[in-house]
């Protein structure tokens, strides 16, 4: 790592951060438990007897770039969309994560070049101290494969998260950045329910608009407590069932502005003022794409599912562990997590939004109300002395970085279809992209009748 910092000249990425970041890897390892060497392979931590055991991460994560696609129906950009350096089926350059949990150190390897986008979704249990569990984010850095010119370093920080400590928080110049070829491990006691999200926070700017984004959440551990709600499923800690629910959808915003994602893949500079995006995506689609079905999990037998009790959603994966497309849908390999909402009449639906894009967002459901039960990790019943401030309403405006915790509930089935459809959608017309041949951030809600679908088990299915 040493020589890696002390080398001749300093790019624009390092100069700023070369001082806190240097400090913070020489310090970082003699601090925390185990941290980054040269490899994939952690370097064993020896005491006086023997090298130290430490738990397996909940997660892990990598960090990479790789290749998305927008809707076929998108109309060029010359000469920036769609990317000439692309490889087919795919059209715009990211920066982003893979889920790496269950891979070998050498199939980990191997996903450099196939980050997806949005980053994976994963949630979390409230931190209980009489059964205390730490949750663990193991990071590696796998490098860019399309700009090996770049040595920008990552971090995972928890945006909102109110009790990490600063050593855990991602910011370079406080805590510990992750050289290209190493790997760290964030420790988290979560106590505080509800919706965030995360990022790299090195050169964040760029980083978090190239993609390396992604929604979490905690469940309360109010969860299980049939007596509040049926379900046993709640958003917060509420002690009446207000915010009970029977399905759960994430819904995270961003952009992608196609100058800046060919300027990255074709070694320039963007200019960050003219900051205009051109393509608004729901779980890292443009409409109709958001409609499409998520990834599959062929390989998952169907009890396995029913019961999964993983932080993360599965997902199929082939045996050099690459993501797997839905078949006729390639062109959406790296892009696996749908925007559709299927539910049944009479069901409560809990609508996850969170937005790292840098534009504010109207997104507005049509033909039915939405009650909104918790912004930003904090539930709206009981913030002020006990006061019940949630609100119903048909359109959340929603800045960038903030979340909202919404709950619809499903209204009988009307017919003659299988399903009645409402729709989901940013109601910001200057933001909408009709003009340029898709929907952006549209999506649906379809309710089914009574009893049609199957309890939920899985989030976004």
């Amino acid at each position: 790592m040493s020589d890696d910092k002390t080398r001749t000249g300093m790019d624009r990425r390092r100069f700023l951060r070369f001082a806190g970041g240097t400090a913070g890897v020489a310090v970082g390892a003699g601090l925390v438990s185990r941290w980054v060497g040269p490899t994939l392979r952690p370097f064993a931590v020896e005491s006086a007897s023997a090298a130290i055991e430490y738990p397996a991460p909940d997660m892990f994560l990598g960090g990479t770039d790789g290749w998305i696609s927008m809707p076929t129906t998108s109309a060029a950009i010359a000469p920036f969309y769609p990317d000439d350096l692309a490889p087919a089926p795919f059209d715009v350059y990211i920066f982003g994560f893979r889920n790496v949990t269950e891979l070998s150190d050498t199939n980990r390897i191997l996903q450099k070049n196939k980050a997806q986008h949005n980053a994976p979704l994963f949630w979390v249990d409230e931190y209980d101290d009489l059964a205390p569990k730490d949750f663990r984010v193991d990071i590696t850095n796998l490098g860019l494969a399309q700009r090996p010119d770049l040595f920008d370093e990552h971090t995972l920080h928890w945006h909102g998260f109110r009790n990490v400590i600063p050593f855990f928080d991602g910011e370079p110049t406080g805590s510990v950045a992750v050289p290209a070829g190493s790997r760290f491990t964030y420790i988290y006691r979560p106590r505080d329910p509800g919706t965030y999200m995360y990022h790299c926070h090195v050169e964040d700017t760029e980083h978090v608009h190239m993609g390396m984004t992604g929604l979490v959440f905690v469940r309360p551990k109010q969860n299980g407590n049939t007596v509040h709600y049926p379900s046993g499923k709640f958003a917060y800690n509420d002690g009446d069932g207000s915010t009970g629910y029977d399905r759960e959808f994430v819904m995270f915003l961003s952009e992608i502005w196609a100058e800046s994602h060919w300027a990255d893949s074709h070694i320039q500079l963007p200019e960050w003022s003219d900051y205009r995006p051109d393509f608004s995506l729901l779980n890292g689609r443009a409409y109709p794409d958001t409609l499409a079905p998520s990834a599959p999990t062929a390989t998952f037998a169907p009890a396995e599912l029913a019961s999964w009790t993983k932080p993360y959603m599965p997902v199929d994966v082939t045996a050099e562990g690459d993501l797997v497309a839905n078949p006729g849908l390639e062109h959406l390999q790296y892009q696996p997590l749908s925007a559709l909402v299927n539910c049944n009449a009479g069901e409560r639906v809990l609508l996850r939004f969170a937005n790292l894009g840098f534009k504010e967002a109207a997104m507005t459901l049509a033909g039915m109300s939405m009650r909104v039960v918790g912004r930003d990790a904090t539930p709206m019943s009981g913030r002020y002395h006990d006061s019940d401030t949630s609100y119903e309403t048909n359109t959340i405006s929603i800045g960038a970085g903030e979340s909202f915790d919404v709950i619809v509930e499903a209204p009988d089935h009307q017919g003659p279809d299988p399903y009645d459809t409402y729709l989901l959608y940013n109601r910001d017309f200057t933001r909408d992209d009709r003009s340029n041949g898709h929907g952006g951030q549209t999506t649906e809600i379809r309710v089914h009748p009574a009893g049609t679908l199957a309890p939920q088990t899985i989030p976004n299915t």
